[in-house]
């Protein structure tokens, strides 16, 4: 590995080489880790995924449509009233067997 001194310019700034940025896909904007160790700072590529936030509608769905069993559904149906949502109005599959 070919090994690289940098400076540490005004406010911290670390230009990383050119040749590493291609080697490990890092374009303008691109997240890295800086990670304490005890023999210096390992900086690496960081992933940022995105979170989806569901709605109380959409986490009544996943409860109603998971429900395999009448025991199952009836306990999807009472925390979906824990919700204040009336599970008749809620899109789903009730299982083949009620």
């Amino acid at each position: 590995m070919d090994v690289k001194t940098i400076k540490v310019g005004r406010r911290g700034t670390v230009v990383i080489p050119a040749g590493l940025r291609k080697e490990y896909g890092l374009e303008e904007g691109a997240l890295v880790i800086a990670e304490p160790r005890p023999e210096g700072i390992l900086l690496r590529p960081a992933v940022a995924l995105s979170v989806e936030i569901y709605t109380p509608e959409r986490k009544a769905q996943f409860l109603l449509n998971n429900a395999l069993t009448a025991e199952d559904y009836a306990w999807a149906v009472s925390e979906v009233k824990k919700l204040d949502l009336d599970p008749e109005k809620i899109p789903h599959e009730r299982p083949g067997n009620i």
